[in-house]
């Protein structure tokens, strides 16, 4: 038999049908997508990555907003070594060690007055910091005798997280939709979108922003005294493509969460650590969460690391009362992680990097980037530029005027992330801005590091990537529509 005919044969001798003889193989690994082709990675510098060909990429979304120091920061991985070689991992049930308790004092300090004697639960990654958050908000109410509040509200458009108990909470239809058989639903509320605001926003936003602030209050009420908290995103991520609240909008929320007794929760997985200008986002606006959750630039990516951060009223009442949270993950506070998380944090101070992704500081990064940006505007399938710090997006439309979206199956957004890729430019395209399917947006995210003529360098590429997905689509409707005249349609 030659080596066609074995194929068609199982080990034991059973015939195997042809439809799976020819199935093509597959990689071991279960990547995100069996319809794209991923290049490996092999180093990275600065804000450069580099794959196994030696092809240079820069980094212009952080790897997905994570990582905000740099790439190939070497004091990292030593000082995740030094913890290696000392202790890699012990139970959290049996055991605290000396990095956790010293990190977290640290990353209490870092995240301000609100949080002093307060605490840090720390975890893998930001899903797993939300479900932590919205169990501990359930617990809380339990301990001060509020057993009958178990909801937690949240926006539409809003994203939280990937297990079952973050997708409860997050609005991203396209991530929802498959898992909501198996989802616990609460009520979700609307966010304002100024770009597209259902409400009057010719007074600078204001109106709309207290109008969805009353969306808040209207829903608490109905909920006949049955929410435990209300989660959000300070400034939008990956969903809605950095959108700011608009005056006064979260000063309301927070206000009207104190009325209720519901715990206020900020979702800064994205936003946190420095990534607007602020060490966290909501000291913006001057408001106090009671829990606040964060991860992707809390290790800028040298580890898997998340944290929620509680207040001492939260601490408190579980300490005061049944004496023990119930809950856990096997690898939360695994030493090695915050030896990272650690170090990120005393660089991130070192560098004054908070400072450098602060839009209002001359010459900045963050100033660089704002400037650069707009002059993206002035292309024809560019709608909105928005965002602040280092988070900034860039939403798409096929008329400007009337900001109609594109068709979603044209996947706008994806085709300028892979027109960018092959110029070496790393962006993070999304769709479903608008209603959840339509809409097209890139988000922007640089390493804190990211020079001047970096920041110029990449926005002129992204240009020429946005230029080259118009013309194509441009060109293509037009045969479209020549093909239609000459068939005579």
């Amino acid at each position: 038999m030659n080596a066609l005919t074995l194929s068609c044969y199982a080990p034991d001798n059973s015939f195997v049908p042809d439809s799976l003889v020819s199935a093509p193989r597959h990689p071991a690994l279960l990547r995100r997508s069996f319809r794209k082709t991923f290049p490996a990675a092999v180093r990275g510098e600065g804000v450069y990555l580099w794959d196994e060909t030696g092809k240079q990429y820069l980094d212009f979304s952080g790897s997905a907003a994570v990582n905000f120091i740099g790439h190939g920061v070497s004091e990292i991985p030593a000082a995740m070594a030094e913890q290696a070689r000392d202790l890699e991992f012990v139970h959290t049930s049996q055991f605290t060690t000396p990095i956790a308790e010293v990190y977290a004092q640290e990353l209490l300090g870092f995240a301000g007055e609100q949080f002093r004697d307060g605490a840090v639960y720390f975890t893998c990654g930001g899903s797993e910091s939300v479900e932590t958050a919205l169990k501990l908000a359930r617990q809380y109410q339990l301990e001060v005798g509020q057993g009958e509040r178990h909801q937690i509200l949240s926006r539409t458009q809003s994203y939280h997280g990937s297990t079952l108990g973050a997708l409860s909470v997050s609005g991203n239809r396209r991530r929802r939709e498959i898992y909501l058989p198996m989802v616990r639903e609460f009520t979700h509320i609307g966010i304002p979108y100024c770009y597209r605001c259902n409400y009057d926003c010719t007074d600078g936003c204001r109106n709309c922003g207290q109008e969805y602030a009353a969306e808040l209050d209207t829903a608490i009420t109905a909920s006949d005294g049955k929410v435990a908290g209300f989660i959000f995103e300070p400034v939008s991520g990956a969903t809605l493509g950095a959108v700011t609240p608009p005056p006064g909008y979260l000063n309301s929320i927070s206000e009207i969460c104190r009325k209720h007794n519901v715990l206020l929760i900020a979702d800064e997985v994205m936003t946190g650590m420095g990534r607007t200008g602020k060490n966290f986002a909501v000291e913006h606006w001057g408001i106090m969460p009671d829990i606040l959750v964060t991860a992707k630039g809390l290790s800028s990516g040298y580890a898997p690391l998340g944290a929620v951060i509680m207040t001492k009223k939260v601490v408190d009442a579980i300490a005061n009362g049944s004496g023990a949270f119930l809950h856990g993950f096997t690898y939360n506070s695994h030493p090695i992680s915050l030896a990272a998380g650690q170090a990120v944090l005393r660089r991130i101070q070192k560098q004054n990097l908070v400072q450098e992704a602060d839009s209002a500081k001359p010459k900045s990064p963050a100033e660089n980037l704002d400037t650069a940006l707009n002059r993206l505007r002035s292309l024809s399938a560019v709608g909105d530029v928005r965002g602040i710090g280092l988070l900034w997006a860039a939403e798409f439309v096929a008329d400007q005027q009337t900001k109609q979206p594109f068709p979603p199956q044209l996947n706008f957004a994806g085709q300028v992330g892979q027109a960018a890729v092959k110029r070496g430019l790393l962006v993070y395209p999304m769709q479903g801005c608008v209603d959840g399917t339509a809409g097209d947006h890139l988000l922007i995210a640089p390493p804190a590091v990211i020079t001047r003529d970096q920041v110029d360098s990449a926005v002129e590429q992204l240009g020429d990537s946005i230029e080259e997905v118009s013309s194509h689509i441009i060109w293509s409707a037009a045969r479209f529509n020549s093909s239609r005249d000459h068939l005579g349609e």
